[in-house]
């Protein structure tokens, strides 16, 4: 452990502490009351993945429940790696902290290690991690330290702590609307040129309607076709209408998921899936036409989503993603504020597995860039949420 490490109190690895003291209930409702509440951290997301062989364990503590100690927590994905004998652990999103400092940090990585040890996380070989947690935020020591007042970036301890910078699974820029403005205010946000579009499509007879699939059931056939001619468009990759039916279903029960389509003359031009999270809103899967580009039926569905979404009470609104691309300028102009996060961060339980998942991981990104180039492909995309983890 570093020098810088030792001043927070926290040398040592903890002994006989437990893996968490959450359920997946109060776990639930400790993300969904957090500042930075994310889908990816819920039960819903842990059952989605379970049917592509991922499971999931809760690591953490509820506040107070280790002395003094923050709420802190993850549920963590785990798989077996092929062929090795380790396994790839993943918190998508996660940890979620109740407040982060540097203490609750380095605490989080001793965790990691005791279950590694002797815990759900024996015979894993590397754990990442992307918290939604800015760039170049500084964490304090710990609230209440009388130590030191000195803060540090935590890219910075991070790195000192055994964590390494890794490939990003989910999107490290987006842009997120503050829904706290009333709707005037919202609407006077929007540029000039896509206010004009929103109302083109209204006039032009565009109609965004919530969708039912319990009761439509081909609903998700519509949304796949929808989304197939966005991937063969523009390079992003597609997932089954079966995925996208299993992510609205997670989150149905809870009223937690929205299925969005805006129509003229009967066809569906636009498609919005969005799942919330307490107060925050996602919209992770998204796509138009080629008839939707001309009608402008994609502006009027993503300011129709905004409105909604502050109507039924949420506080903010995540683009979810940007590339680089025309896909940032269409989003930009919806206002709200780019969000860059710190992106994910490896940190290795089995130094010999960690070497052989990045090698195995190397090998893969090389290969999908040669497919790309192969097929002509030359857009840089993140890989979407539902792809990896």
């Amino acid at each position: 452990m570093t020098s810088r490490i030792k001043t927070f109190g926290v040398e040592g690895d903890p002994v006989g502490v437990p893996a968490s003291s959450w359920t997946d209930d109060s776990f639930d409702d400790f993300v969904r009351s957090n500042q930075h509440a994310t889908y990816l951290q819920m039960a819903s997301w842990a059952r989605v993945k379970a049917a592509t062989g991922w499971s999931s364990v809760l690591l953490g503590d509820a506040a107070r429940n280790a002395g003094e100690n923050a709420g802190q927590g993850a549920r963590v994905l785990t798989r077996p790696m092929p062929v090795l004998p380790w396994r790839f652990a993943y918190a998508p999103r996660g940890p979620i902290a109740e407040r982060w400092t540097a203490k609750s940090l380095v605490e989080w990585s001793m965790r990691l290690r005791l279950a590694a040890a002797a815990g759900p996380l024996a015979r894993t070989a590397i754990v990442r991690m992307d918290p939604e947690i800015e760039a170049g935020h500084r964490l304090p020591p710990d609230v209440g330290d009388a130590g030191t007042s000195a803060t540090v970036a935590i890219e910075d301890l991070l790195e000192e702590t055994g964590w390494h910078p890794a490939h990003d699974m989910q999107p490290r820029r987006t842009r997120i609307v503050d829904l706290s403005a009333d709707e005037d205010a919202l609407w006077s946000d929007l540029r000039k040129k896509w206010r004009q579009y929103v109302n083109k499509a209204r006039t032009g007879g565009v109609v965004v309607r919530d969708v039912d699939p319990r009761a439509e059931p081909d609903a998700f056939d519509t949304f796949y076709a929808v989304m197939r001619e966005v991937s063969k468009r523009t390079a992003l990759p597609l997932r089954s209408a079966a995925t996208f039916r299993a992510v609205w279903e997670a989150y149905a029960p809870q009223g937690e998921s929205r299925l969005l389509f805006a129509e003229a003359a009967g066809e569906v031009q636009a498609v919005l899936l969005t799942v919330r999270c307490g107060t925050r809103v996602v919209e992770p899967y998204g796509g138009m036409t080629s008839a939707g580009a001309d009608s402008r039926a994609n502006y009027l569905l993503k300011w129709e989503a905004i409105r909604s979404s502050r109507e039924q009470g949420a506080t903010s609104y995540d683009m979810w993603g940007l590339i680089g691309s025309g896909i940032d300028h269409f989003k930009a102009g919806f206002g709200g504020r780019e969000v860059e996060y710190i992106g994910a961060w490896d940190y290795a339980l089995s130094p010999a597995g960690a070497a052989a998942f990045r090698a195995a991981e190397r090998g893969r990104q090389l290969y999908r860039a040669a497919r790309r180039r192969l097929r002509g492909e030359h857009l840089a995309l993140p890989t979407g949420p539902g792809a990896d983890a």
